[in-house]
């Protein structure tokens, strides 16, 4: 999110956050991510031949041989996941922010379709989204039946964090435009202050984080618009790494 000023009242904007999905350990839709040419892509940096502290885990996550050592095979791999998920530098190296990625995306793989099991956001008041910033996933449910979700979503860096708490869509707008940063929030439905969900154009998992709101992929967004209306309960727990 970021916060600014707005004729009507306080906006919001993106900033950044890390966290992904390999296509080889998609996640099971809605959080599967088409990646596309992502190895084309890859190929504007030049690809690493020096072995990252976190080698033999990006191995294992990615299903590669573990042994360790860095090959021209596996810095391709550690580099399309890279590019597929915002990570800078893109040059194959498995370091600690690359790492970082991967074992959210695990967090969320092993979510499937029962985010709610540790039962941490009340879903007693019928429809309500959920935000767990520990695990950066948000979805919608309806008493004990999800309706949509686990979507991957961005929150708040450190300093601008996604704050905590029960709350309720009280402004929708979407067409939204922040008036402080100038930059489009797409879909956005205000539930806290200028805290807001809203779509980006660049990827959710995309470091550091944003200004507070809760930063969505554009089919994501577009559906909790379908979905929520003004009044309706939002509950955000937990805490993002880093913050």
């Amino acid at each position: 999110m970021k916060r600014q000023l707005n004729l009507r009242i306080p906006g919001s904007g993106a900033g950044r956050r890390a966290g992904a999905a390999l296509a080889l350990t998609a996640l099971t839709l809605p959080l599967t991510v088409a990646f596309g040419s992502t190895a084309q892509a890859a190929t504007a940096s030049s690809c690493t031949a020096s072995r990252g502290p976190y080698q033999k885990q990006a191995e294992k996550f990615l299903g590669l041989p573990v042994d360790g050592r860095q090959s021209a095979s596996d810095c391709r791999a550690i580099r399309a996941f890279q590019t597929s998920h915002g990570i800078t530098p893109n040059i194959g190296y498995a370091g600690p922010v690359t790492w970082g990625v991967m074992s959210l995306v695990a967090q969320q793989k092993a979510a499937g379709n029962n985010p709610n099991k540790a039962r941490k956001c009340p879903t007693t008041k019928g429809r309500i989204a959920c935000v767990d910033l520990t695990r950066q996933l948000s979805w919608i449910q309806n008493g004990s039946k999800l309706v949509f979700g686990p979507v991957p979503i961005r929150s708040g860096r450190d300093g601008y964090e996604t704050r905590t708490g029960a709350k309720k869509i009280y402004w929708r707008h979407l067409h939204h435009v922040s008036t402080l940063y100038h930059v489009a929030m797409p879909y956005s439905q205000f539930f806290d202050g200028g805290q807001a969900f809203h779509s980006i154009s660049g990827s959710v998992w995309s470091a550091p984080g944003s200004h507070g709101c809760v930063n969505m992929r554009t089919n994501d967004a577009k559906k909790y618009w379908s979905l929520l209306k003004n009044g309706d309960d939002v509950y955000v727990y937990g805490r993002k790494s880093g913050t």
